[in-house]
């Protein structure tokens, strides 16, 4: 698999984008909505799949995009060719505050496992598909479910990190453990598993869930501080029920809310 040498630059802080430079004939594909800009002579089109080249015939397309839609993407991607003489820039954004991280496949020794909604854009010739779980407690509780996203190839990739990213260099047999929608990717060497936190206290009023994540080494793990599930929870709690704004979600709010007959849970 060799997928096209592509050349990048990060732009910004709380709010990133990538600005990818292409020669000729090269290619990007990105998932649908992260477009941003790019220059005159790249030409978009609209592709069934990941657009790799591991099988080119019908079938194989159709796998390609059948494995994107079981992780709730959509069954096309978006691919931007340079069709011009010259060097030409095409840039793409993050869906919301957190920093951009790229991964040299090449480098992860042709493999990296991440979150299902992390992936941005990557050099056409990576291959977007899934990653299962064999483990049933990590399928029902590890917080993304039985599939995870795998990135595969010789190329450039880039993924997501909402709010602050941390990274960990695990050795073998070291063990950390993080909230299951903390993780943004990892090394494919590394073992994923999820475990009870335990108590009846910290499982009923801990405000933590249920489970860790159980993430030991050897290999390289990504951690994420603002999981796009976490910020979207806080905004809906934030909207006042009904439309009414009573004491900004204070106590005084919900017993307002109890007399005026707002009862709606």
């Amino acid at each position: 698999m060799n997928a096209h040498e592509i050349d990048y630059e990060i732009f910004g802080e709380e709010m990133q984008y990538v600005e990818i430079e292409l020669d000729p004939q090269e290619a990007v594909v990105a998932e649908a909505g992260s477009f941003m800009m790019m220059d005159t002579d790249i030409k978009m089109n609209t592709i069934f799949g990941d657009g790799s080249n591991q099988d080119n015939s019908v079938l194989g397309k159709i796998f390609s995009a059948g494995k994107r839609m079981l992780t709730g993407e959509s069954l096309f991607m978006t691919a931007f060719l340079n069709i011009g003489q010259g060097k030409k820039k095409v840039s793409f954004a993050s869906p919301y505050p957190g920093k951009i991280l790229p991964i040299d496949l090449s480098e992860k020794e042709g493999k990296f496992i991440c979150q299902k909604d992390a992936f941005l854009c990557a050099a056409k010739g990576v291959s977007v598909g899934i990653e299962f779980s064999k483990r049933l407690g990590r399928g029902l509780f590890g917080g993304e479910g039985f599939i995870m996203q795998k990135l595969e190839g010789d190329g450039m990739a880039f993924v997501h990190a909402g709010g602050t990213m941390a990274k960990k260099v695990l050795a073998p047999g070291e063990l950390l453990k993080v909230d299951t929608g903390c993780i943004v990717g990892f090394s494919h060497t590394v073992d994923y598993d999820i475990e009870f936190i335990g108590g009846i206290r910290n499982s009923i009023f801990g405000g933590e869930g249920l489970f860790f994540a159980k993430l030991r080494g050897p290999g390289t793990v990504y951690i994420q501080s603002l999981p796009f599930s976490r910020l979207a929870g806080r905004v809906l709690a934030s909207i006042p029920r009904g439309g009414k704004d009573k004491g900004e979600g204070s106590i005084l709010g919900t017993l307002g809310d109890i007399v005026g007959g707002d009862n709606r849970f």
